[in-house]
């Protein structure tokens, strides 16, 4: 049940990514610059104050870890970081092979 749903998360994160890569190739198509949309940007329109909270927390916890490391993840396209999340989790949660030779009861 819980691999069905974490699946799902998957392929919901993968399918947004589709989403920003055809809005942001719709936009270079309009107005022929290359620009993607930041992820960064993306959670700062979305909800402000949960970003500046998560940057505390990070800061609190190890600050060279949102200098080297969440700061680079937030710099990346939308399409990108969607995209390898819902591909991780659906590979993460993917069934089992099936045993050869044994009978399931």
């Amino acid at each position: 049940m819980i691999r069905g749903f974490f699946r799902l998360i998957g392929l919901l994160l993968l399918a947004g990514g589709f989403v920003f890569m055809v809005y942001d190739g719709a936009r270079f198509v309009a107005d022929q610059t290359l620009r993607f949309t930041r992820f960064g940007q993306f959670w700062n329109d979305i909800h402000q104050s949960s970003q500046l909270a998560f940057r505390n927390a990070v800061e609190g916890a190890a600050p060279w870890l949102w200098s080297s490391v969440i700061r680079v993840l937030l710099d990346q396209p939308v399409f990108a970081v969607l995209g390898v999340l819902g591909i991780l989790l659906m590979i993460v949660f993917r069934p089992s092979k099936p045993l050869i030779g044994y009978a399931r009861d």
